[in-house]
């Protein structure tokens, strides 16, 4: 207990200073418009209906062509696409329901919209391999053409530096930690167009991390190595949702509270805190042990002399 007391006191408030949040003052402690809430409102920004029904038009035309061909492999292509159709549903709970409207209103519910992004959609689009489904969804030619040049052009080598597990890694917690400073979490509450830029880079940032972390590695050394990232992850994850729970005041003014919630506006950080430090820490682990197993299976076959290849259908590439 005095340990914790003295964390609160002195550790959790310095980092906080140091990351850039005022050491006095008070937060603005207006009602919050969630008061008048619509349960249905949903946001039907024209952009993310586009990019959703592009991704899926792409994706079903690919599995149709590669259905007659594969033969027995499609029992890894159903797999395949009840990823994607799971990472496709959570992109449209996070950005087209109402949670993205509650968002506005409440930093917890913000903190939520960020964690299915990140934590429970990115990886899974990732283990559905999208990109070679929406390829086969062109012509022969077509498909030749792109595999090759995103292989060997320019986009190639920029995936393949982007992806570098060590790279990933570092981008991602930068994006991270960057965007969760009060002046830019500020200027994504206030601006649409920065609130845009912020959802992307959370998602991109993630689907680049797991990409690196799930497709990058090869055999027992890429599994070993991915553990480790993403069980780093998790400590640097954590801290931040630490030091919003252990703040002794609101980062965020934007945030005024909600009496209709029963919450304050250090309460509702509290509670983002949690959520990023607990569960999605919890998120983070499983996954962590999930490829600590893979790792053992790789070990396992590598010294019974076992071949490495996946047996997937789908064609390698970004």
């Amino acid at each position: 207990m005095a340990r914790n007391r003295i964390a609160r006191r002195t550790v959790f408030p310095c980092l906080s200073t140091a990351f850039g949040v005022p050491a006095c003052g008070h937060a603005h402690e207006g009602s919050s418009a969630i008061s008048g809430f619509q349960w249905t409102a949903w946001n039907f920004e024209p952009w993310v209906l586009f990019c959703l029904a592009l991704s899926a038009g792409l994706f079903v035309a690919g599995l149709r062509r590669l259905w007659p061909k594969v033969g027995t492999g499609r029992r890894v292509l159903i797999q395949k696409a009840l990823a994607y159709a799971g990472g496709w549903l959570l992109i449209a709970l996070a950005l087209i329901s109402p949670l993205d409207r509650l968002s506005n209103e409440l930093f917890s519910a913000h903190m939520v919209q960020h964690e299915i992004l990140i934590l429970l959609a990115a990886p899974l689009l990732v283990l559905s391999r999208p990109i070679a489904f929406a390829l086969w969804a062109f012509p022969r030619g077509w498909r030749k053409s792109l595999t090759g040049y995103c292989k060997t052009g320019w986009v190639g080598r920029f995936w393949r530096r982007m992806t570098v597990p060590l790279a990933a890694w570092t981008i991602h917690g930068a994006v991270i930690w960057i965007w969760h400073a009060p002046v830019f979490f500020q200027a994504a509450l206030r601006h649409e167009d920065v609130h845009t830029l912020q959802h992307l880079s959370f998602f991109v940032s993630a689907l680049v991390f797991w990409w690196a972390i799930i497709r990058g590695g090869e055999g027992a050394r890429g599994y070993g190595a991915g553990v480790l990232y993403v069980f780093s992850t998790t400590v640097h994850t954590s801290l931040l949702g630490a030091l919003l729970t252990f703040s002794s005041q609101p980062w965020y003014p934007a945030y005024g509270g909600s009496a209709a919630a029963g919450l304050s506006a250090l309460e509702d950080q509290q509670l983002a805190g949690l959520i990023m430090w607990v569960p999605a820490g919890a998120i983070y682990l499983v996954i962590a042990l999930g490829m600590f197993a893979a790792w053992l299976e790789a070990i396992g076959k590598n010294a019974g002399g076992a071949a490495g290849h996946s047996g997937s259908p789908l064609p390698r590439g970004p």
